[in-house]
């Protein structure tokens, strides 16, 4: 108990218990003995009182979080903000930080270089595929091996009352018959609430106040409202092609030399091969299927030295194919010609995985005696969808369709295409689901293709929701969705007149060989495309 500042009623329920074990046999009373030993040898495993002094030095933290990761420039100055205002407050208390991202951004390592910028004891666990409040609250000590929640556990580990306390995967949480653990999280990440931590266990208040608290997740939709709400997000898009060239020269390929004893005289792996490992073998948004590549080169040179095969060993183009295999990933472009049939338009999409190409195909079938149901008004739905879609996407299939033939009416009143004819349309590697409105416009586009009978350029792609109006609506994961562009080749993107924002921010490196044109209604991507007038 020397060096604790232990508060008077923990002191208290301290006092009582050791009044309590004194006064029972260890032998006699073996098992109740046990509890109550086990029980205050947990309450002073707390470190009360205890802190670490933060190093709020603005100058060291960047050159931390440089160090530590390349790029990543928005979410720097993001983290330098926190603790520029801890730098004038004082103190850094009540942070709870939430990095959404995919798989492999680093979300997780830049808590631990948080935790050495601000020179902190750092602790880490996970959340994903939780799904008792025991976990975090503790259980209650009627129960046979009954223990702390994690957060008690955090504090015995770190020995200090401010930790940085990384909660991983707090998308991932499930629920049953033994509680929600969302509900749990609540109040330990409720800045007004977690002063008074209780944990079933210990039953004693603890301040949770001065943890700074980082949680990672890789998509914010299943988040609990209520929890999202309590956290400062900061998306963590990914890396582009350039960006993940730099990493693997500056952190991974030199990791994998120290783990493997290879040096730049034992391996060498040329420019043009390692862009052709990020190109055609992982095209992932983070970074880890590269590290897990470069692995596989490192290994095989490793044995071909061991064997005294070679001296050493450069790997370049022509050698690739023998340490990966053949290459992944061949082309996002479905449709590398330029004269590809009407009806074929390519969109952009997002997931939490990163951004991707997603080709839209349209054909036409006729039905019989169509031109006698024309004449007659019978106006039904002709639409057939297929590749797996979701609701949100079925219906804005649906919007775009109606939006199609009232154009239709608009150009030429006469025109009785869209009921004359049935129309097809599928959306490739029909294995994978897919859901959301952003490709609305690039779908009317494929109808009217179909419609004029003129083809789509494959080196234009679009994004973004369409109304029954024409009007154009945002849509986010624009880094993402810019990504996949650049690295199918397209030249030409169509955006949200409200995106333009989002295009601004993105890294020059990004934005270079990308034409980008902005929309507000349909009309614009019509005049631009098929180089006609409208009357919307």
């Amino acid at each position: 108990m020397e060096g604790l500042i232990i508060p008077k009623h923990a002191q208290e329920v301290i006092d009582e218990e050791m009044s309590k074990l004194s006064s029972l046999d260890p032998v006699l009373n073996a098992n109740e003995h046990a509890v109550c030993r086990n029980y205050i040898t947990w309450l002073l495993d707390v470190p009360w009182g205890v802190q670490s002094s933060d190093q709020l030095d603005l100058s060291d933290a960047s050159k931390i979080l440089n160090e530590d990761h390349f790029g990543l420039e928005d979410v720097k100055e993001r983290i330098l903000e926190f603790l520029a205002v801890a730098l004038l407050k004082g103190s850094l208390n009540g942070k709870i930080i939430c990095f959404i991202g995919p798989p492999g951004v680093g979300k997780t390592s830049i808590g631990k270089s948080i935790s050495r910028a601000i020179g902190r004891k750092f602790y880490r666990f996970s959340v994903g595929g939780m799904n008792d409040v025991a976990e975090i609250k503790g259980h209650r000590r009627t129960y046979i091996g009954a223990m702390p929640g994690k957060i008690i556990q955090t504090f015995k580990q770190t020995r200090t009352m401010n930790p940085v306390l990384l909660i991983d995967e707090i998308d991932k949480m499930s629920k049953n018959w033994n509680g929600d653990p969302a509900s749990a999280l609540l109040e330990v990440l409720d800045p007004e609430q977690n002063a008074n931590f209780l944990d079933h266990y210990l039953n004693v208040t603890l301040d949770l106040s001065k943890v700074l608290f980082i949680c990672t997740a890789n998509s914010k939709d299943t988040i609990p409202r209520p929890l999202l709400d309590r956290m400062e997000i900061i998306n963590i898009s990914g890396y582009f092609a350039e960006e993940k060239m730099e990493i693997a020269k500056k952190h991974l390929i030199p990791n994998l030399r120290r783990d493997c004893n290879l040096p730049e005289d034992l391996l060498t792996i040329t420019d043009e091969c390692l862009m052709r490992v990020i190109t055609a073998y992982c095209r992932e948004a983070g970074v880890r299927s590269l590290n897990k590549q470069l692995e596989k080169i490192f290994r095989k040179a490793a044995l071909k030295i061991a064997q005294k095969q070679s001296l050493s060993v450069t790997v370049d183009l022509n050698d690739l194919d023998s340490y990966l295999g053949k290459p992944v990933f061949l082309s996002d472009r479905m449709y590398e010609d330029s004269s590809t049939p009407p009806g074929i338009v390519a969109g952009l999409a997002y997931n939490s995985m990163g951004g991707s190409l997603i080709w839209i195909e349209s054909v036409v079938t006729y039905r019989e005696h169509a031109k006698e149901k024309a004449e007659k008004n019978i106006d039904r739905m002709r639409l057939k969808t297929t590749g797996k879609l979701g609701d949100v996407m079925k219906e804005s299939t649906e919007i775009a369709y109606t939006f199609s033939k009232k154009l239709s009416k608009d150009l030429d009143s006469s025109n009785n295409f869209f009921q004359e004819n049935s129309i097809h349309t599928h959306f490739p590697e029909g294995a994978i689901p897919k859901d959301g409105p952003s490709a609305g416009c690039a779908i009317v586009t494929s109808f009217l293709s179909l419609m004029l009978n003129k083809s789509v350029p494959t080196d234009v792609a679009m994004t973004g929701e369409i109304t029954l109006t024409g009007k154009v609506l945002p849509v986010g994961g624009i880094k993402e969705k810019m990504m996949a562009a650049k690295r199918s080749g397209i030249r030409r993107v169509f955006l949200p007149e409200p995106n333009q924002r989002d295009f601004k921010e993105l890294p020059e490196g990004l934005k270079e060989g990308l034409e980008v044109v902005y929309v507000d209604r349909y009309q614009t991507i019509f005049e631009n495309v098929f180089g006609l007038k409208s009357k919307l």
